[in-house]
């Protein structure tokens, strides 16, 4: 048989070529350690190592050890983690994991010998990909979307504008897992508890809709560098003023929020798709003793003063 002789190539590969079963649909976890980088070189390696450590901790402490245990794809990158999972299980991460992974990292951080802090970045998404037990399973859009989404910059933002003694966990999630395990009532978590924001990544072709949650919120939520320059456009707006034309692609501001804590200045920002919120006092947004929201998704928009008068 000559080299001419040999069978066709299977097109199986090739887009477009011919209908064929779309993989498992799973859930995808990844996680990012802030400031890996800005840590000396001789620290890297116990990041790396303490990061799996503390989720295999946050796992079981959630009741969730079945969970990372059957982890599928697993993968160390560096400064942080991701494997796929049963999406079934994926309201269970949403709550109660977020919030146990917070705790456990504050227990790490109060306990850590040297100066080695950890906070993570976390993303959350669902979507078909390969996973036949294959050396390269894992690999597809969903998978290259969770890690845009982890890199975005409202959940950077949303962790740097934070208190670092307090805040230690800022989650994003992505708009198909947020309207699968949160919107359709399957989380122990209200939706008034999530932020819509545009996720977009600093030099790539990344623009989704998101969902930001912190289980320890502390700082100025609202701060105009996570939701972007649509604040100040909108603001300008507003007071008369020609706004900025936005750039190409980007999706026009919609409402302006504004966040009071009892006792603390108002802030205000802008959240894509109607969201406002308002502190009432005990536990809320703002605040340092919750993670509780009260507000509505009406569109409704309050102003008010760095005196905190409602007008």
């Amino acid at each position: 048989m000559t080299e001419f002789d040999q069978p066709m190539p299977e097109a199986s590969a090739l887009p477009y070529s011919r209908s064929r079963h779309l993989p498992p649909y799973r859930g995808i976890v990844a996680v990012d350690a802030k400031d890996f980088t800005g840590y000396p070189a001789i620290e890297h390696g116990v990041i790396s190592r303490s990061v799996p450590q503390v989720l295999q901790w946050s796992f079981e402490r959630a009741g969730l050890g079945d969970v990372w245990q059957d982890r599928r794809f697993p993968n160390s990158t560096g400064d942080g983690y991701v494997f796929g999972f049963d999406p079934a299980w994926m309201p269970f991460l949403v709550h109660p994991w977020l919030n146990t992974l917070q705790e456990v990292l504050t227990e790490f951080n109060v306990h850590s010998v040297g100066t080695v802090r950890i906070r993570l970045r976390v993303s959350l998404n669902i979507g078909p990909l390969p996973d036949t037990g294959g050396e390269f399973d894992g690999n597809g859009t969903p998978r290259n979307d969770t890690h845009r989404l982890l890199d975005s910059r409202p959940v950077k933002a949303m962790l740097a504008a934070s208190n670092e003694s307090i805040t230690h966990v800022a989650a994003i999630l992505s708009d198909r897992c947020y309207q699968d395990a949160v919107a359709s009532g399957y989380t122990g978590r209200h939706p008034d508890h999530f932020i819509e924001v545009p996720a977009t990544v600093e030099g790539k072709r990344f623009d989704q809709q998101a969902w930001l949650y912190v289980p320890s919120p502390s700082g100025n939520l609202y701060d105009r560098r996570i939701l972007g320059d649509a604040v100040v456009e909108e603001q300008q707006g507003r007071d008369g003023r020609k706004p900025d034309r936005p750039a190409e692609g980007r999706r026009a501001p919609r409402t302006v929020v504004t966040q009071r804590g009892d006792g603390s200045n108002l802030n205000s920002g802008t959240v894509y798709g109607g969201q406002s919120v308002t502190n009432a006092g005990g536990d809320s947004y703002g605040g340092f003793g919750g993670d509780f929201v009260r507000g509505n998704k009406s569109g409704d928009t309050i102003h008010g003063d760095k005196n905190g008068q409602h007008r």
